[in-house]
This record gives structure tokens, C-alpha cells and sequence, in this order.
């Protein structure tokens, strides 16, 4: 069993490498990649949006109590907003690819494979890889990016409002501690989280896709498989990349 899963997690880090070198392979299909960034997009938009407004408020309310139970109200805003943009927003985004977008291409991917439609192209001497997968990846990447700065920016105006109105806080106050304590480099941090989040949703998508197991069932499995996986890496990924963030980049108001 160990055996297998090590075998299994070296032709996912086999694939992530011809990925990356075939990205800059001509032709690239760029019809492709926009299909698949628009129908992406369209799955995910909407979820996003709505999902982040609560995750806000949440956080906006959970920072306001506990820094009202320690005489710092003045520090909500700040704490709020930093919570959103470093962690929550990346995962929200991840996870609504990974669910939404990456279970559509492990799916379409599947039924590809099994339909033995990769060989047919394979014969043809067309790479599936070049073909299929990089422009899915690719279109995970760039709509994980872009949706991130929305999941930002609502989340912080549903953390901004529930503070003001729900807790009596106080818009100067709200916006003073943010800029006290933010700086750019946690719009970096988070915008690289997503880009990687979205290349690790479009890689364990299209690998599940590529190798089911088992016919039509086999795919659903598949589907199944590649939303876990990837949920177990994002979170792992996160936690490195958030503690080598925190060791490289000192805090502002420290």
C-alpha cells in the first residue's frame, strides 16, 4: 500500500514537470484556454462571492469579540482584513475550484481516457498533455488569481460592515488599524497562494482524469479522489507557505 501511494505521488510530481516544461511548447491552444477559463470562471464567480461575505462577517465578529475581551478594538479592522487576505480568501478560492472546476475536468478528462480518445490523439502524434492538460492548468491558475482579489475585496466589506453595524465599531477606527498593520507584500502572499492553489487543483484534476480506474465508475471515483487530494494538499501547502511568510517577512506593526 505504501508502495503504491509513493508510486502514485511520483507520477503526480511526473506530471506537474511535463506540465511545466510543456507550457512553453508552441503550438498552445489558446481557444482551449479560454474555454476553459470561461467556463471556470462562470462556475465559480457567483459561489465565491457569496461564500465570502459570511466567511467575513465571521471572522470580522470572532476578531471583534476577542479583541473587546482584551481592551483592543482599535486592532479589529486590521486583524479582520489580514485574516481574510492572507487565509481565508486563497482557501475559498482553492476550494471552489477544486470542487466546481477541477471535478469538471477530472470528469472530462475520465470520460476522454476511457473512451480512449488520449491513444486515438497519441497515434495521431498529438500529446494529450500539451493538447488537454496545460491549458486547464493554466486556466485553474488564472481564474484562482483573479478570483482572489474579488474573495478579498467582498470579504472585507462584509467583515467592514458586520463591524460597524453589528458591533459598534467605528469606520476610522476600522480603517486606521488596517493600514497600520497591512502592507503589500500580504497582497503578494495571498495572490501566490492562490496561483499555486490553482496549479495544484489543475494537476491532481487532470491526473485523477488521465489514469481512472474501472470504466464509468472508475471516473466517478476519480472525480471523487481528486477533490480529497487536493483539499488534503492545499491545506498542507498553506501552512508551509504561511510559516515561511511569517519567517521572511517581518510584521508591520512589529
Amino acid at each position: 500500500m505504501i508502495t503504491g501511494a509513493l508510486r502514485q505521488t511520483g507520477r503526480l510530481f511526473a506530471l506537474a514537470a511535463e506540465v511545466s516544461r510543456a507550457v512553453f511548447r508552441r503550438p498552445f491552444q489558446f481557444r482551449e484556454f479560454l474555454e476553459q477559463f470561461w467556463f471556470i470562471a462562470g462556475v465559480t464567480i457567483l459561489p465565491a462571492a457569496l461564500v465570502s461575505i459570511p466567511f467575513g462577517a465571521v471572522i470580522a465578529l470572532q476578531v471583534g469579540s476577542l479583541t473587546q475581551q482584551l481592551g483592543a478594538q482599535s486592532f479589529t479592522g486590521g486583524a479582520s482584513v489580514l485574516a481574510v487576505v492572507q487565509q481565508a480568501s486563497p482557501l475559498i478560492v482553492a476550494l471552489l475550484i477544486a470542487g466546481a472546476g477541477g471535478s469538471a475536468i477530472c470528469a472530462d478528462l475520465g470520460s476522454r481516457t476511457i473512451r480512449e480518445e488520449l491513444d486515438a490523439m497519441e497515434v495521431m502524434g498529438v500529446s494529450p498533455v500539451q493538447r488537454l492538460v496545460v491549458p486547464r492548468v493554466l486556466a485553474t491558475m488564472a481564474v484562482a488569481v483573479l478570483l482572489n482579489g474579488l474573495v478579498s475585496v467582498v470579504g472585507t466589506l462584509g467583515g467592514f460592515f458586520f463591524n460597524v453595524i453589528l458591533q459598534g465599531g467605528t469606520p476610522g477606527a476600522y480603517l486606521s488599524s488596517f493600514s497600520a498593520l497591512a502592507q503589500l507584500s500580504d497582497l503578494y502572499i495571498s495572490e501566490l497562494k492562490a496561483l499555486v492553489f490553482g496549479f495544484i487543483a489543475g494537476i491532481v484534476a487532470a491526473y485523477r482524469g488521465l489514469n481512472p480506474r474501472g470504466g464509468p465508475k472508475g471516473v466517478g471515483d476519480a472525480v471523487n479522489q481528486s477533490v480529497v487530494i487536493t483539499f488534503l494538499l492545499l491545506f498542507f501547502v498553506n501552512m508551509v507557505m504561511t510559516a515561511v511568510y511569517l519567517q521572511i517577512v517581518p510584521p508591520k506593526g512589529g
